[in-house]
Formats: structure tokens, C-alpha cells, sequence
């Protein structure tokens, strides 16, 4: 079985490492990127990962557009959203429900709690593609 591709998309460039790193030793084949550009241009050159952590908050494109985004680009990306604000994620609106993310962690996100969402993530991915959705 291979492993579960991970990208890690915050502009906290110590955050998203170390999480990164993190990550890897559990298992999964993870990549970080800085900006939302950089992770969308890796996904468009079909580096598909399997689940996307994405900061809410990030500058020139934020999280919600990018999520917008990659969803278009192949919605069977499953994106877990991680946010260090209070105010949670804005999933109101027709076009939220259209482009919503598998969940939404508080950062510092609990490795445990996160690993457990990315294999919840990944499941139904899987159960997408199995489908035949997003091909």
C-alpha cells in the first residue's frame, strides 16, 4: 500500500517544516509549501496529493479561495483547513457548501487528532476515486 500523500500549505515557514517532519515520521509522504501559489502550481504539474492541510489565513490568495481552487482542479483532494483564529472557518454561503473543506483543526493542531483526520480524509478520497469521481 503506498503512503498517503500530505501537503502541508501555511505561510508560517517554521510551522509548516516542522510539521511536515512530523508528519513523515508517521508515515505519510509529505511535502510543505509557503505560499497557496506554490501549492497549486505543484498541484496543476500533477503532484496530486491525497489530503491538503491548508492555513486559513495566508497572504495575497487565503485559504477558503484556495480550497475554491483545488476543488475545481480535482475535487476528490480532500482538504483539512488549520486556523490559529478564533473565528473558525466561513462554510456559509452557496458557494461554501460547494467548496467545503473534510474538516477544520485549531492550530497547534494535536498530531494524534491530526494523523487520525488525514486517514479519515484519505478514506474518502479513496471512496471517491473508487467512484470514479474527479478522473
Amino acid at each position: 500500500m503506498s503512503k498517503v500523500k500530505v501537503l502541508v500549505v501555511d505561510d508560517e515557514i517554521e510551522f509548516a517544516t516542522t510539521l511536515a517532519e512530523r508528519l513523515n515520521i508517521r508515515g505519510f509522504e509529505t511535502t510543505a509549501c509557503f505560499c497557496t501559489e506554490d501549492a497549486l502550481a505543484l498541484i496543476h504539474a500533477k503532484n496530486i496529493p491525497d489530503v491538503v492541510l491548508l492555513d486559513l489565513k495566508m497572504p495575497r490568495m487565503d485559504g477558503m479561495e484556495t480550497l475554491e481552487e483545488i476543488k475545481k482542479y480535482n475535487p476528490t483532494i480532500e482538504v483539512i483547513m488549520l486556523t490559529g483564529h478564533g473565528g473558525g472557518i466561513p462554510l456559509v454561503g452557496a458557494d461554501r457548501k460547494k467548496f467545503s473543506p473534510f474538516d477544520c483543526i485549531m492550530k497547534p493542531a494535536d498530531i494524534h487528532e491530526l494523523t487520525l483526520k488525514i486517514n479519515q480524509a484519505m478514506a474518502k478520497r479513496q471512496a471517491s476515486l473508487n467512484k470514479g469521481e474527479g478522473t
